[in-house]
């Protein structure tokens, strides 16, 4: 089984089928605040919920952002330490894509969510629901001309405002990305920006 998290907005945690995609127990709140408090709780529920134990488990996905430093940390470091405990693969992934995943319509569109600072994230998705710009962040007068300077041939798109990901659809892209062979993110948190805070003498981080 797969175990999927994110916490680059709400808090967002799924086990998923890797043979079929299918979500088997899912737990999410959209409280941007809380990842930290809610994160332990989700995963002995959704493992409950389930019928699985620890050990069930055969690999980790988690959702790498674009977030805010505090909030995807938490996520990222649970997703790690989990797969690190048990010995299982750790499959990185972009968390705008489990959002574009669950678009019903065609693109193009705009996958957004907040960055706090009055600032968006934003990736774009064109006709196929393929990501063809971004992660990015600006601010949202500033949205169309980052898009247009990034992807030069669009024409236009809708915007999808997402206040959680949805941890499901990032094991289905893993499972549909094991079965494919299809390369997973790299392993680096697309925080985007420095932190609000930062100890003397910590390195920059390098923004992606």
């Amino acid at each position: 089984m797969l175990l999927a998290i994110d916490t680059s907005a709400g808090t967002s945690v799924a086990v998923v089928d890797p043979g079929s995609g299918q979500a088997l127990a899912t737990r999410s709140t959209e409280d941007s605040r809380r990842h930290a408090e809610v994160i332990g709780p989700f995963l002995a529920e959704v493992l409950d919920v389930a019928g699985i134990t620890p050990a069930d488990v055969s690999g980790v996905v988690a959702g790498m952002g674009p977030g805010p430093f505090t909030g995807l940390r938490v996520g990222i470091a649970a997703a790690r330490t989990f797969a690190a405990a048990r010995g299982v693969p750790f499959f990185p992934l972009v968390s705008h894509d489990a959002v574009a995943a669950d678009q019903d319509g065609p693109g193009p569109f705009v996958v957004l969510t907040d960055a706090r600072r009055r600032e968006v994230y934003w990736s774009a998705y064109d006709q196929t629901g393929a990501r063809v710009a971004g992660p990015g962040l600006a601010k949202p007068a500033d949205l169309d001309e980052a898009i247009r300077a990034s992807w030069p041939e669009a024409v236009g798109w809708d915007r999808v405002t997402a206040l959680s990901i949805p941890a499901w659809r990032l094991g289905a892209l893993a499972a549909d990305r094991l079965t494919s062979g299809a390369p997973f993110a790299e392993d680096a948190p697309l925080y985007l920006r420095d932190p609000d805070v930062t100890m003397p003498g910590a390195p920059k981080r390098v923004k992606q």
